[in-house]
């Protein structure tokens, strides 16, 4: 996942510094699940500031200011079902991303809403490398503007950027995440990077 680190700036995965590799902060993430498996309230702590800044940003494309509230139930859920888990540290992302979806989706049927547009489930495997128009476009923006600019894509394109650029997922992982075909959600990260690219670059960034 070395290809994401172009995106570090506008959008940290926690508290690491920006120029550690994905690689590395999901062998620390690894690391600390296993010890909060065996009841380390401090690794759990770990994980935590690991994981919940890309996954409080995906929420907040998916149900806006309610996403503090929905993250919290994902937590709760995360927190009981943790000694279920088996995998690495990509997996334990691609895993609470998954149950932070789910609760999502289930706030969202009962308020009757649904994410800005119908237009959310397609997949993503790839993206444009950092060097790239889009990619130098969400390097230079704060987080809290690079989340507002994705919210306002069409929902396939939103939810593939916020998976592969804010959660950090890779495209395998992102596609199990939607439950779509990898090939699509390559498409829908594309096309989403390129509307950004094209957006940041009328306003003059």
């Amino acid at each position: 996942m070395g290809e994401e680190t172009g995106y570090a700036s506008a959008t940290p995965h926690g508290p690491e510094s920006p120029e550690e590799s994905g690689a590395a902060r999901d062998a620390r993430l690894g690391a600390a699940v296993e010890r909060a498996q065996r009841g380390d309230e401090d690794a759990f702590s770990e994980v935590y500031r690991i994981v919940h800044p890309g996954l409080l940003g995906y929420l907040r494309g998916i149900v806006g200011e309610d996403a503090e509230d929905v993250a919290s139930d994902a937590w709760l859920e995360t927190a009981r079902d943790l000694g279920r888990f088996r995998g690495d540290g990509a997996g334990f992302r691609a895993w609470t991303a998954t149950i932070a979806r789910h609760r999502a989706l289930d706030h969202l049927r009962r308020v009757r809403s649904r994410p800005r547009s119908s237009r959310f489930e397609q997949d993503l495997s790839e993206l444009p490398a950092a060097g790239d128009a889009a990619g130098e476009a969400l390097d230079a923006l704060s987080t809290e503007r690079a989340l507002a600019l994705i919210a306002g894509l069409p929902r396939d394109q939103a939810e593939a950027v916020l998976l592969r650029v804010v959660v950090g997922l890779d495209g395998p992982s992102a596609a199990r995440v939607l439950g779509k075909r990898p090939g699509a959600v390559r498409s829908a990260a594309h096309r989403g990077l390129n509307r950004l690219a094209k957006q940041l670059q009328g306003r003059g960034r």
